[in-house]
């Protein structure tokens, strides 16, 4: 039987446990109340932002560039050793707080079955997580140039056995609906767009993302509130597309998605939805990003109030 040490070290000299280093718009509560502001209507996402990127190596692999969009994102692929842990069965395991996106920790909702027509799921091996997350990435692109902003949901993890009350701002989640108001299911045979059968709701293109979405922000944006024993009973809420400013001025409510992805119908198909991944850079990696305070039931806490 050989050393499974050793052959950690000789994969991870390979393809290493992925590490997402993406270059993107930087969001975050110091960067919206101490940084000029933009026009919304400079960018897709209708934010009042500032873009920033940085540069990188090892193999890089850009999935956004739209006409409609000044900012790029990449996904880098780098070796990276991390520790890992002998459970007494023999199998290993990931520390928790770390270990890379798609790490061998066993997917308690992703089975090796799951439809991957339906659903976006993360293996147990190294970086298996990153092709996933390159199409989900792709796919949003491709949906956002023909649908825009009223395909686009926000999405934030809560989680409570860390802090009740702080929900974290982890991307975009976008489904393709009907062109035209007066279009509905009926017909979704018709659309050359779509894939399935049926247009997606709003909570089926969170929940058909669900593990992938989770294990990205547990693994590469908040480990320290998101990993090891809180990972468990995190919550996925959603707010209105693009409306980042307006839920930090506690004007929206957030919305909790409840279910699992046995709640997709049969018509459903994954490719008619995708997911945009936050990205943290500079400070925020360490400091965190965006993330509001909210109750119990996504209503904020505190009074509205007006950026100046």
């Amino acid at each position: 039987m050989s050393d499974p040490t050793n052959s950690t070290k000789s994969k991870s000299s390979i393809i290493g446990f992925a590490s997402l280093v993406l270059l993107a718009i930087s969001l975050s509560p110091s960067s919206a109340f101490n940084t000029p502001l933009t026009n919304p209507s400079n960018n897709c996402f209708g934010t009042n932002i500032i873009f920033t990127s940085t540069s990188s190596s090892d193999l890089l692999l850009v999935h956004r560039s739209t006409p409609e969009s000044t900012r790029s994102t990449a996904i880098t692929l780098s070796a990276k050793p991390t520790k890992k842990s002998i459970n007494s069965k023999g199998g290993s395991s990931g520390s928790g707080f770390g270990g890379g996106f798609g790490s061998s920790k066993p997917q308690t909702e992703a089975p090796s079955h799951a439809d991957p027509s339906k659903t976006r799921s993360v293996s147990g091996y190294t970086g298996s997580g990153t092709k996933v997350l390159a199409a989900a990435a792709n796919n949003f692109d491709t949906i956002r140039k023909l649908f825009g902003k009223d395909a686009t949901s926000d999405v934030y993890v809560r989680s409570p056995k860390n802090d009740e009350s702080t929900f974290w701002f982890v991307g975009k989640v976008i489904r393709v609906i009907p062109m035209d108001e007066e279009d509905g299911v009926e017909d979704a045979a018709d659309d050359a767009n779509l894939t399935g059968s049926v247009y997606p709701t709003e909570n089926e293109a969170v929940l058909s993302q669900k593990r992938l979405i989770l294990e990205y922000s547990k693994n590469q944006l908040r480990p320290q509130n998101m990993g090891g024993p809180y990972s468990p009973f995190l919550e996925l809420w959603i707010a209105p597309g693009d409306s980042e400013m307006d839920v930090v001025q506690n004007k929206i409510s957030l919305v909790k998605v409840d279910g699992s992805s046995k709640d997709l119908r049969d018509g459903f198909h994954v490719k008619d939805v995708g997911y945009n991944p936050e990205i943290y850079v500079g400070d925020e990696k360490e400091k965190g990003g965006l993330r509001v305070v909210r109750d119990g039931q996504g209503k904020p806490i505190k009074p509205v109030f007006e950026i100046n």
